[in-house]
Parts: structure tokens; sequence; C-alpha cells
């Protein structure tokens, strides 16, 4: 197996949890990678000899983005609703069906294309490890194939059938529906189950029958919650153990102490905020309760249409209240362990080597110089891409 040493490293984030620091940096450092895994992390002067060697000139070394959050299957535009929003319109749940209509529409070749281009946009800004939900097909056809088209870019894949309630079915209909023959067709191409649980979209019991549903035939749990106001989401999500939930827009006391006592992880989304003109999340209450908070982009054409992870970085320090540092770590090991994942998210000896190298001397550049293009270089599983 060969291996690679990787020099002249000005800052390197290893998010190593034994590490003094939260970020596990590295000055005027190195990193040994063999084979699709790392080997060595530490000061240059130290490192060890290997069969070749890439020199970044000084600029600093990050684990690559996890991004735990997305919605990329679907076809169609919704940029006139951005910009009625952006002229004073408030966001609704109702707009999802417009895509869904979209979606059903596209043929499996459209839609793969379209998520190959939005991946290919995330790794160039970072990205290596992305999850991708269903959401946008609400048939047992469409939203089958919407898992197998993800399926081909990440094995992060949930099923969200219930996204909304689609035109012509109750809600009860159709969450016996998502229960039952869209559940047995989604699973295979499944590793979550997920539900918006939300006014205008799933109610509290409904939301739990789906993902006791979904964790009765091995899938793991997520919930989206608390986006459009306060409601029994966060509870829920906590209430059955889930890994994380997602949103955390509008929260309680209480949910903030069912988040600290359960270990859910709070899955922030500053570009829905950025998108909508809603109020950000509380970054800085949930760190300071000792809640275990998470970064994604939520990337979908309506809510939020951005695939940039440093713009989220950015925003979770303008806008949230986070360190440059701890907005970094939530969207790196903070992503990967809303994806129930170690092996992603850090670089130390025996993780995947998944690296961007960026163009700036620290990190601390990605929420400084907002907006610039950063990414110099991506490795993903010991390779450049």
């Amino acid at each position: 197996m060969s291996s690679t040493l990787i020099t002249n490293i000005a800052e390197l984030v290893t998010n190593d949890p034994h590490a003094d620091d939260l970020l596990g940096t590295v000055q005027d450092a190195a990193l040994v990678v063999e084979g699709s895994t790392v080997a060595w992390t530490g000061p240059a002067a130290a490192a060890p000899a290997a069969d070749q060697q890439v020199d970044v000139g000084g600029r600093a070394v990050i684990p690559g983005f996890v991004d735990s959050h997305s919605h990329l299957v679907f076809a169609g535009d919704r940029s006139a609703e951005f910009a009625a929003r952006m002229a004073g319109e408030s966001y609704a749940a109702g707009g999802i069906r417009t895509t869904v209509a979209a979606t059903r529409a596209a043929t499996d070749e459209q839609l793969t294309g379209h998520v190959a281009r939005l991946v290919s946009e995330m790794r160039s800004q970072g990205t290596t490890t992305v999850e991708i939900k269903s959401g946008y097909g609400l048939t047992v056809h469409d939203e089958a194939r919407s898992l197998a088209v993800a399926r081909q870019f990440t094995e992060e894949t949930t099923y969200l059938g219930a996204h909304v309630v689609p035109e012509g079915w109750t809600p009860e209909e159709y969450v016996a529906l998502v229960t039952g023959p869209m559940l047995a067709a989604c699973a295979p191409h499944a590793s979550w189950v997920d539900a918006f649980c939300e006014t205008g979209a799933f109610d509290e019991d409904q939301s739990r029958a789906v993902l006791r549903a979904g964790i009765a035939v091995g899938l793991r749990g997520r919930l989206h919650a608390n986006q459009l106001g306060e409601g029994p989401g966060v509870r829920l999500a906590c209430e059955l153990g889930l890994t994380a939930v997602d949103h955390c827009t509008y929260l309680s006391s209480d949910d903030v102490g069912a988040l600290v006592d359960s270990g859910t992880i709070a899955t922030l989304l500053p570009g829905v905020e950025f998108s909508t003109r809603q109020p950000y999340p509380d970054a800085r209450r949930l760190l300071d309760a000792g809640v275990r908070v998470a970064l994604a982009s939520d990337c979908n054409p309506g809510s939020c249409y951005t695939s940039s992870m440093p713009l989220c970085v950015a925003l979770a320090v303008r806008e949230m209240g986070m360190t440059a540092a701890e907005a970094l770590y939530a969207a790196t090991a903070g992503g990967a362990a809303a994806l129930d994942r170690d092996d992603v998210g850090v670089l130390t000896p025996g993780g995947r080597a998944d690296l961007v190298v960026l163009e700036a001397p620290t990190f601390v550049h990605l929420a400084y110089r907002p907006g610039v293009p950063l990414t110099s270089q991506v490795w993903v599983a010991g390779r450049p891409v």
C-alpha cells in the first residue's frame, strides 16, 4: 500500500477528541495517508518517510465537510417563490408540492444528472460526505426511485416520504401508505427515516408513527422539527432517542433540556434562515447548555438552494453566536456525529483521508472571508479529486 506525506501545512485541523483544544490543531504540520486512511499526523519536523510527498505551500488543511442534511433529488425551479419571499411573502411548507409535480415528471436520467451536478458543486467547496433525502416523490414509485438515485452518490440516504401530505389524500390515509407499502419499497435503498413534524406537514402522533415504523425495519431516525415555530418535534426526537433533530429554530427551555438529557444532536441549517428571513437558531444558547450541534446546508429548491458549507460556517459565526472553531467543528465532526459516523469529519489515524486544502493559512478565513472560494484541493479517501 503506497503512502503519501502531505507537508508544509501551516495549520492542520484534526478534530482529535483527545486534543487539548476543540479542533486538535497542529501548527507547521504534516500528515501521512496510506491507502484511503490517515496513518499519522503531527509536526512536519517529526514526519515519517513516505513513498511520495505533496507540499501544500503553507496552506491550512481541514477535514472534509460532512453535510448531514440535504434534499438533492428533485426537478424544477422555485426562483419565483424566492423572489416573492424576498418581496415580503412568508415561507410555508406548501411550496414543496410544486417541486413534487416537477420531480414526478422527470426521468431517472434527469434526476441522476441533477444530483451529480449538485454533488460535484458541493465537492468543489469541500464537502466530502453528504446525506441525501427523498421527499419530492410522495408516491411509492417516486420515493423508491428517488432513493435509488441518491444511493448512487452516498450511503447516507434518508427516506422522507413524510414530507407533506400530497393532494387527494387525507393525513390518515397517507401515513398508512408511508408506514406500509411505501416503507417496504424504500427501506432497501435507505439508511435513515425522517419526517417533517410541523404545522402544515405532520403532527406529533403522525411523525411518531412514521419514525417507529422505519426504526422497526432497521432504519435509524432523524427528524425535521421546530423550523416554523415552537412545537413538539424536538421533544419527540429526544423521546425516541433519535441521532439528530434538524432545524431547531424555535426552542423552549424544555426543548433545550430534552436535548441535553438525550444527547440528540441539534442540526442547525443557517442557509434556511438566510433564504427565508426567519430568525436564526440560537446556537450560543445550545452550546452553552451542553447540547451537541451540527451544521448542514439543507440544500433544496425551496427554502435554501445553497450547497455551500463554507457559507453555513460564515453564517453560524456572524449570525448564530458561534466561534469560528465551533462552527468548523459542527460542520465536520458535528455533521459526522449527526450521521453516527466517527470515520469522517476528523483527520486522525485510522480515519478516512477526506481533507480540504484551503487557499488560506488558517481555518478562520472560512468566516473571515465569506463568499470567497477558498478550496484549493479536495482529497477523498486518500486521493485528490
